[in-house]
């Protein structure tokens, strides 16, 4: 069988390849290889987008980022779960088998969730703020006194920005949607004022050079060095910092719920992968009892955990790892982290967030303009 996952962990050494090594030693006539997909999840979708919509056989399992389930069920990309549901649910998280899931039906096994954090310096920052514009604040003024950058985050026309836009907009109380979304219950002057935020951020020297074109690995690089006070990131980059003995970050930081725009409470985007079925597969039972054991094995979700910051999906293997301040952590946030709409047009409704925010933060667009056009591509999609 062929498993197609992207990003840092399906390389050589990477956590995905040791699942599938175990995999394929328990299953030894049925054993699973990685096709290593890009590492940004834009690119991995348009990678497997391009083999299902030919009927490939090519992959078996696919990596899915949890905001594609409802469009690759509706494009039957995938195959129903149903089946297997009860075996999923007695472990998992509950909103990990939400995301998994569109229309009722199961579409996909639970891998890892996730949950945006605060990485600060603590050597150079007393506490962590919890309002957006005290961190710009603190931000702005220990950079200047120490010669360095302030804030790095994912500010580079890729679905990542969306992202930190939405992190920003939803702490202020804002919604895409209504809970069905069955109506669009969009604020598009609280829109204006996430997306100003990001504009100041750029001229007042609170956000890093090169914030606008930064993604998740750009952003840890640049905090791993010693070259920003603070950063967002996902857990996963917590034990590379930690590691890396040279950097001056090292026992030098900590990591915190992301601020809100009112300090009260944290929000975070729900991240992480599930594992699809493709509808296309010479050998649906066995990547069906891949995926199963994937997503219900403790020994797999630890390793997830101890190896790699990745969050598990299974409720126990918190329980086992709650000294771990990565863990301890995300049993904070995750409660209140919130998932992008599963919609089978969230591809276009990104795209077309990305279009219109991203040069709008960059003085090459109006933020209110840019809010009617976010309002109008989200009303587009239920005509």
């Amino acid at each position: 069988m062929v498993w197609a996952i992207g990003g840092s962990e399906a390389q050589p050494g990477g956590v995905h390849q040791k699942v599938a090594e175990m995999w394929s030693e328990e299953n030894p006539d049925n054993p699973i290889t990685i096709e290593i997909l890009p590492d940004e999840a834009d690119q991995q979708r348009e990678q497997q987008a391009l083999e299902l919509q030919a009927e490939g056989s090519n992959f078996d399992v696919l990596g899915m980022d949890v905001i594609w389930t409802g469009e690759y069920s509706t494009n039957g990309w995938v195959e129903n779960l149903e089946d297997i549901r009860g075996d999923i649910e007695e472990v998992t998280l509950p909103a990990a088998v939400e995301s998994a899931s569109w229309d009722g039906q199961l579409w996909a096994a639970p891998f890892n969730t996730n949950a945006g954090f605060l990485y600060y310096r603590t050597d150079l920052v007393d506490e962590p703020p919890t309002t957006w514009e005290e961190l710009c604040d603190v931000a702005s003024r220990v950079a200047e006194q120490e010669d360095m950058s302030g804030y790095i985050g994912q500010g580079a026309q890729y679905e990542g920005f969306v992202v930190n836009w939405l992190e920003v907009y939803w702490s202020g109380g804002g919604e895409l949607f209504n809970d069905d979304q069955s109506a669009v219950e969009f604020d598009p002057d609280l829109a204006t004022e996430a997306t100003e935020f990001f504009a100041e951020g750029q001229e007042s020297g609170c956000f890093a050079p090169g914030f606008n074109t930064a993604t998740e690995a750009e952003a840890v690089n640049e905090f791993q060095k010693g070259d920003a006070v603070f950063m967002r990131n996902w857990p996963s980059f917590y034990q590379p910092i930690v590691d890396d003995k040279g950097s001056p970050a090292n026992g030098n930081f900590d990591i915190a719920p992301l601020p809100t725009l009112s300090g009260e409470g944290t929000i975070s985007a729900s991240g992480g992968f599930n594992l699809g079925v493709s509808a296309f597969s010479d050998n649906k039972e066995g990547a069906k009892d891949f995926v199963l054991w994937a997503s219900t094995n403790e020994e797999v979700q630890k390793l997830l955990a101890t190896d790699a910051s990745l969050p598990p999906t299974m409720e126990s293997v918190y329980e086992d790892l709650s000294d771990d301040p990565v863990m301890a952590l995300l049993g904070e946030v995750l409660p209140d982290a919130k998932p992008r709409p599963p919609s089978p047009q969230w591809n276009t409704i990104s795209v077309e967030m990305q279009r219109a925010l991203h040069p709008a933060y960059n003085g090459e667009g109006d933020p209110a303009e840019a809010s009617q056009t976010v309002q109008e591509a989200l009303e587009g999609t239920l005509q």
